[in-house]
């Protein structure tokens, strides 16, 4: 899909929902704002400004939207993410308010913008803490083997090794197994740019891979997508717990910083096959795994899959 239409998808959703206080589709202005898989919109209209997400090529294939609806009302209403305004679970077209005061985060903003890696960790706490009960449960190895049957119809090569690495991730498996912890609501992608930051407090967007899930996982995801400085880890970690954090629980987010990337590998090569022009996946799933593999024989990992298993 271009430019020109999705803008004209856009108007014809605007148009059938009655939005922007009757100003005609022709008259909106529509302002691409990125995206990974999908295209993200800036719409204003009426002295009204709002979000169009309109869902990637080949995103069926891995994406229950069904679920994504169920977290994005959940977590509206927790005041964790802007507030749905239409979700379309068949197609995946979703429209939200559009947040003016808030700033789309990158890596570069969480080094540079003070206090962000804490704000991040106190609105991981808000999502954790919601009370709010997703439709699935974000399974790591479930989910690898999901993806693994997704590549088995597609044809693309794997990183070298990394049928050896999914081998080696067993200990990991084992070690988590060991201690199970209590499931909550995780968003599960978090990539810097599903941050919004207000600079008093970060919203988070984006639920397409959200589940039941160990919280861990999400800041440990987000250590890794936002390219965060031991010192910023180490801010994130003290805002989401009110203090340090156990090793029980640091070793968790260490142990989940390697897989990470060894799932979302995998999801790379799922673009790569899909031809997703948003960038080189071929690459993406490369630098992916070889940091994986530098996290679980660096020296320290062990030490840390030990806290984790140990409870």
């Amino acid at each position: 899909m271009n430019f020109q239409d999705d803008t004209i998808a856009i108007q014809a959703l605007a148009g059938r929902l009655g939005l922007f206080a009757g100003t005609p589709p022709e008259g909106l202005a529509v302002e691409r704002l990125g995206g990974q898989t999908n295209r993200v919109y800036r719409v204003e209209g009426g002295g009204e400004t709002l979000c169009f997400r309109l869902p990637g090529k080949g995103t069926e294939e891995y994406i229950n939207r069904r679920v994504e609806m169920v977290a994005a009302e959940a977590t509206a209403k927790a005041e964790v993410s802007p507030q749905a305004v239409y979700f379309d679970p068949e197609s995946g077209m979703m429209v939200t308010r559009f947040l003016a005061d808030a700033v789309t985060m990158s890596p570069a903003l969480f080094a540079t913008r003070e206090g962000a890696p804490e704000r991040a960790g106190r609105a991981f706490r808000r999502l954790h803490d919601s009370g709010a009960a997703f439709d699935f449960r974000f399974e790591l190895f479930a989910m690898i083997d999901a993806y693994l049957d997704v590549l088995a119809a597609k044809k693309v090569a794997f990183p070298e090794g990394y049928h050896q690495g999914l081998k080696d991730a067993e200990a990991v498996r084992a070690a988590l197994a060991a201690r199970p912890v209590a499931l909550k609501p995780c968003h599960c992608d978090p990539l810097a740019e599903n941050f919004l930051d207000t600079g008093e407090r970060m919203w988070i967007v984006d639920w397409e891979y959200s589940g039941m899930n160990d919280p861990m996982w999400d800041l440990g995801d987000l250590a890794v997508e936002a390219a965060l400085a031991p010192e910023a880890e180490e801010a994130m970690l003290t805002a989401y717990f009110g203090g340090e954090a156990s090793a029980f629980d640091r070793g968790r987010m260490v142990v989940y910083k390697a897989m990470c990337d060894l799932l979302w590998t995998l999801w790379g090569l799922i673009q790569l096959a899909n031809d997703n022009p948003a960038e080189d996946f071929a690459a993406y799933a490369r630098d992916r795994f070889a940091r994986c593999r530098a996290l679980m024989e660096s020296d320290g990992f062990g030490a840390h899959l030990e806290a984790a298993r140990r409870g």
